[in-house]
């Protein structure tokens, strides 16, 4: 699995969801953000790393008993092992949140493993304690019952589905108070660079709003008077 740059990881911490739909929009991705899928709790920072991806399908109650946790191999257990430091433990749960699909000790476990984040499209036990954790978790909403009662993990970093986005291991996953973004891996670089001027453009017009400036030519830009503005604007941020 490629990894992030630590250059392009940092610009992904500095920009938010709303700008990343935006960019990937801009470049004909219209399904990106993950579905029904939201923090345990807000105000955390935002959450970047690549997808490793873990998918559940419907329990088989004579291959899904309470004893297959002592295997070893137990698929779900060796995800939370193997996800690597700085990616994100993204859970195809097939938007089932009536079992849950973690609970706190495996989102413990990866938070001291140095993992970015967890997604679900389906539930977690133990919410409250997950989300005290300094930790970055997204789920659709609480769920008390142990996944093996309706989940059966059956295969580690290969192309899911979550809440309705298609995520490829390695792709891209960007997180805030708004939800999850997913952003192809192959372009991953290019859409930092271009959030970054997206994001400062729009500190630039959110100044001139408070100000009282209309935003027909300013948001979008197509007064050039605007632009110049932008670019002076710029300027003395440096100086």
């Amino acid at each position: 699995m490629a990894k992030l740059s630590k250059d392009t990881r940092q610009k992904l911490e500095q920009i938010s969801t709303a700008t990343v739909a935006t960019c990937l929009f801009k470049k004909g991705l219209k399904n990106q953000f993950i579905q029904n899928v939201k923090p345990l709790k807000l105000g955390k920072p935002t959450m970047v790393g690549e997808a490793y991806t873990l998918r559940y399908i419907p329990a088989r109650e004579d291959l899904n008993p309470l004893t297959v946790f002592r295997d070893p191999k137990h698929l779900q257990r060796v995800a939370v092992e193997e996800c690597p430091e700085g990616a994100v433990l993204v859970i195809d749960s097939r938007k089932d949140a009536r079992a849950a699909s973690a609970g706190s000790i495996l989102a413990t476990r990866l938070m001291v493993r140095g993992v970015a984040g967890i997604v679900t499209d389906g539930g977690f036990r133990d919410s409250a304690e997950i989300a005290d954790l300094d930790f970055p978790s997204y789920h659709n909403r609480p769920s008390a019952p142990t996944n093996l009662t309706l989940h059966q993990a059956i295969a580690i970093n290969d192309p899911i589905g979550c809440g309705d986005v298609a995520i490829f291991p390695g792709d891209i996953l960007l997180g805030d108070d708004d939800g999850v973004m997913v952003i192809p891996s192959k372009i991953a670089d290019e859409v930092a660079d271009q959030c970054l001027q997206m994001t400062l453009y729009e500190e630039f017009v959110m100044e001139k709003v408070q100000n009282g400036q209309k935003i027909i030519g300013l948001y979008p830009l197509t007064d050039e008077k605007n632009r110049l503005e932008f670019e002076d604007w710029k300027r003395n941020l440096k100086d």
